[in-house]
């Protein structure tokens, strides 16, 4: 046996002693990094649920958007779709025709997050009205009380029209019809939280901008 006092033994100890040392210190790197990981893990976990959260929030203001947003929109459509037949002009054809492209299938989203949460989705009437029932149970708005719509008197002396004066007075009326549903779209920014029902507003502000920008270029052609 060697003695503690041999100059054997005191390197054994001290060999020893250094890797005591050195495993001490890798548990303390791979203690301080698993605090790394856990506190990321956290923070992503967290910032995921806020998403989830956002995206699934659903407030009055949202469904009062949906479900007054889809008449308004149906009857852009109506109003769309009479272009056809009373208008000769290839610009204000090919925009009645965009105008139904793009609505409907944005009626068709309105119609799915109402849907999703139980709420009633509402109907429309040949004339553009509406009927359903609002979140709170109460009849929804008829028509003409919504921004920008137009009264059925006003829907009636329109299809009486063709050619210039039916132009004239469909894109008045659209620019009309477009300017209310930018202004319930930007109602929704301001007060809505669902984050689809705010990107579908966005988007609403954007596209119908755009093409009053059109119709009042195309005015002073008629």
């Amino acid at each position: 046996m060697w003695s503690l006092r041999s100059p054997r033994a005191r390197f054994v100890l001290s060999a020893a002693a250094v890797s005591g040392v050195l495993v001490l210190a890798g548990c303390s790197d791979n203690s301080s990094g698993g605090g790394h990981d856990m506190s990321q893990m956290s923070n992503n976990t967290s910032g995921t649920t806020t998403a989830a959260v956002e995206a699934n929030a659903f407030n009055n203001a949202d469904v009062m958007f949906l479900q007054m947003m889809y008449p308004h929109h149906a009857q852009a459509v109506e109003m769309a779709n009479m272009v056809e037949g009373r208008s000769t002009n290839p610009q204000v054809l090919d925009l009645a025709k965009n105008i139904a492209a793009a609505q409907g299938p944005e009626m068709e989203q309105m119609t799915a997050l109402l849907a999703q949460r139980g709420m009633a989705v509402p109907s429309t009437d040949a004339s553009g009205g509406m009927s359903g029932m609002n979140h709170g149970g109460t009849s929804a708005p008829a028509n003409g009380t919504m921004s920008g719509m137009m009264t059925p008197e006003q829907m009636t002396e329109l299809a009486g029209k063709s050619g210039a004066d039916f132009d004239t007075a469909w894109l008045n009326m659209m620019i009309e019809h477009h300017t209310g549903a930018i202004e319930m779209a930007q109602t929704e920014l301001a007060d809505g939280e669902n984050a689809d029902a705010k990107q579908l507003a966005t988007d609403i502000v954007g596209a119908q901008q755009a093409e009053i920008t059109t119709m009042t270029a195309l005015l002073p052609q008629n």
